[in-house]
């Protein structure tokens, strides 16, 4: 839902620890005029005819005019909605001391207001100075809620949710509409977005619940719209236990259920692998009186397809087409359920609170029909281009030409899905021409169309096609690159091995004042790391931690351990993953499988032994240490390593690991290790002189090399074969000792 917070009501309760904030009459942000270019007006010149005010530029003022002029006259300016002129008395007669309070929440409120990059920058720059000047109280909450909408709508999250949570710190209660948006946003971001959202919609109820007098924070209390923020955050962690405790706590606030709250449900549904259940969802929206909403069978079709399910997707959009109201019959035939569904699970329950899953009577019927749009049909492209049906993508296409709706025609979305396929596919050319075809039918392409095409390009290492396509994009249809275009140009280079190219691209980008995302740094990371250039990799790593607008992760930082293990550098990448754990990181499957790789070039047979310990400790089915979490076992990794414990004769950490692989399903590469048998330790043990000590180790490692060749099928002591690689005992053991 599109709303705003204007500053002229007071959203916001306060503490009562805190003196009541001065409320702003009412205000109408205005666009403002420019300043008019026939000289300069002294201030005492303004403030002379304050009524009357004329927009002309502010100059630095005579030393005679007092605080509580200058003061007065800002007051005036933003009465009268001049912004600009506001800001500009602000930043020229204020540089030295602040003005009142009211002065400060009004100019903040009313920059916040106008939504743009300029006024944003200039009330967040207000924001700093006092906090510096350990000033901030002196903004009311009603300013600080605004600048907190304002800054989540530019795509500042983390700054919005900093605001919102100096606010509680301060004993501000922000108004619900104020903080909702911040969690509504962070729970749509990635990394650990919907996990903060989580805790900062806590934040606020704790705050809430600890009044008794629910008057006090009644405009800070979660409605139905704050509640479905939170409920899409766990939808998106997959979180069904927090979800079902939230959806337990609507009534406690009197917020009701709405259609985005089951539509949110239906995403969990499918997040949780419960195809079963999803049908039930639009049922029970039926039954509560709920009227569906397109976004209702968005999110059921693009269910459908996330479980490969394109036969159920075919007959509800046929169905669909049909005008036919029995959607929930089509569903249950198409997915046939047991009819006395216990509802033992927690999300059977959260369906049961209100009404049986299932009933005597048929399914429910929809309130009126509903015609596919081209998202629904856009989202069946998807499902066929998961499942490499070029065919019938173009057919799809093709059919949505035909179609007399125009809200069923084909849009840019659907001319991109097709043009993603046919990338996809190896069909640049047919692409180029589809792009063509948009131009002519006046669906205009936009940034991300262009961008597949130019991923096409560089996947198939055609460079300079690549630059041509970018110039095309920049010059003849008037779009700028943005920083997904760069990320693609600089991944381009690596698959061409050009890592100097790489680093002019990230600098170009730089230059045109495009931020590097995350990805763009992890990118050029790899770029270094694979042509074995480790400290350059650091230096952008380095680079990276600087920047305040990107967060480092795991994926960096294994990114950098990897560039250190493909030179042999171990003890340099056992370091890096000491930082990173001090960091708050834990090495995951890609961590450990750079550092197995790193030993196996650097050949340090006895570091494989100790990362073995380590990684037995971490194994789900082991019981990791409650500080570590859990690993999967992975081939690759635990091939590496037993590959470097065969080729070192340690038999004994071999047998471990094959027996590791084996549990888990994994089936080790026998015809391998007995190569390396055969090649390394045929004429093991072939030494005639050795200490009792020495013979006493050497029998111990025989023993396990028996072991070891049982396992591998060869002849040895324990099928009582007279072939052997091995002398028989009594012969001296140095080989192996020296190994």
């Amino acid at each position: 839902m599109d709303w705003c917070i204007k500053p002229t009501t007071t959203f916001f309760s306060k503490t009562t620890q805190l003196p009541t904030h001065t409320r702003t009459p009412p205000l109408t942000p205005t666009r403002n005029s420019k300043a008019t270019g026939g000289g300069h007006v002294h201030l005492t010149q303004c403030i002379k005819s304050s009524k009357n005010l004329p927009l002309t530029t502010i100059t630095q003022s005579p030393p005679s005019i007092n605080d509580n002029e200058k003061e007065s006259f800002l007051l005036t300016l933003l009465r009268q909605r001049k912004t600009e002129e506001a800001w500009l008395t602000y930043a020229t007669e204020f540089s030295n001391h602040l003005p009142n309070a009211t002065c400060l929440s009004r100019l903040v409120s009313q920059l916040s207001y106008k939504n743009n990059p300029q006024s944003l920058s200039r009330a967040q720059s207000i924001v700093r100075r006092l906090r510096n000047e350990r000033q901030l109280h002196r903004l009311d909450a009603n300013s600080l809620g605004l600048l907190a909408v304002s800054a989540a709508k530019s795509g500042a999250t983390a700054y919005a949710a900093s605001v919102v949570k100096s606010m509680l710190r301060s004993g501000y209660l922000p108004h619900v509409k104020a903080w909702s948006a911040v969690v509504s946003r962070l729970a749509a971001s990635g990394d650990d977005g919907p996990a903060e959202a989580l805790r900062l919609f806590n934040s606020v109820v704790c705050r809430v619940r600890g009044f008794a007098d629910t008057a006090v924070a009644a405009d800070s209390r979660p409605d139905t719209a704050a509640f479905n923020a939170a409920l899409n955050a766990c939808a998106n962690l997959g979180d069904a236990e927090r979800f079902v405790k939230l959806f337990d706590e609507m009534p406690e606030f009197g917020a009701e259920p709405d259609v985005l709250t089951f539509n949110v449900m239906i995403k969990l549904f499918a997040r949780v692998d419960r195809k079963d259940l999803l049908v039930f969802v639009l049922e029970q929206i039926i039954k509560k009186g709920i009227t569906p909403c397109m976004t209702t069978f968005h999110s059921l079709v693009a269910a459908y397809v996330g479980f490969s399910d394109l036969e159920t997707v075919e007959k509800m959009v046929q169905a669909m087409r049909e005008s036919r109201l029995d959607i929930c019959r089509i569903l249950r035939d198409s997915n046939p359920q047991d009819p006395n569904l216990a509802g033992d699970g927690i999300l059977e329950k959260l369906l049961l609170k209100s009404t049986p899953l299932i009933d005597d009577g048929p399914p429910p019927l929809l309130p009126k029909a509903y015609l596919p749009d081209s998202r629904i049909y856009t989202t069946l492209m998807k499902g066929y281009m998961k499942e490499s049906r070029l065919s019938d993508v173009v057919r799809m296409l093709e059919a949505m030409r035909q179609q007399s709706d125009s809200a069923s025609r084909p849009d840019h979305v659907t001319y991109t899905t097709v043009i993603s396929a046919l990338v996809k596919a190896g069909s640049m050319d047919r692409a180029r021409q589809l792009l063509a075809e948009m131009a002519r039918v006046g669906v205009p392409a936009n940034r991300i169309t262009y961008n597949v095409l130019l991923k096409g390009y560089c996947q198939q290492l055609q460079m300079e096609k690549a630059k041509d396509f970018i110039r095309e994009m920049r010059d003849d249809a008037g779009i700028d690159p943005d920083v997904v275009s760069y990320n693609i140009l600089i991944d381009g280079c690596i698959l061409v091995d050009d890592s100097s190219s790489a680093l002019a691209y990230f600098n170009e980008m730089r230059t045109r004042g495009i931020g590097p995302s995350k990805i763009s740094y992890t990118t050029l990371m790899k770029a270094f790391a694979l042509t074995g250039q480790p400290k350059l990799a650091n230096k952008v790593f380095d680079e990276m931690l600087k920047d305040p607008r990107v967060k480092v992760d795991l994926i960096a930082w294994n990114m950098l351990i990897e560039g250190y293990c493909r030179v042999g550098l171990v003890e340099e990448a056992k370091k890096l993953v000491q930082r990173m754990k001090e960091d708050g990181f834990y090495p995951d499957i890609a961590t450990y499988g750079s550092l197995a790789n790193g030993i196996a070039l650097a050949r340090k047979p006895g570091e494989a032994l100790l990362l073995w310990n380590e990684i037995k400790e971490r194994f789900a089915s082991s019981s990791p240490p409650p500080s570590l979490p859990p690993i999967r076992p992975d081939e690759g990794l635990l091939d590496s390593l037993a590959d470097v414990c065969v080729r070192a004769a340690f038999f004994k950490k071999a047998l471990e690991i094959v027996a590791c692989m084996e549990e888990n399903g994994i089936s080790p590469n026998k015809t391998k290790y007995t190569r390396i048998y055969v090649e390394m330790h045929s004429r093991m043990f072939t030494s005639k002189h050795a200490s009792q000590a020495r013979q006493d180790r050497r029998r111990e490692r025989k023993r396990a090399a028996e072991a070891f060749k049982f396992w591998l099928g060869l002849p040895n002591s324990y099928y009582g074969s007279e072939w052997r690689l091995e002398p028989v005992d009594g012969e001296d053991y140095s080989a192996i000792d020296s190994t």
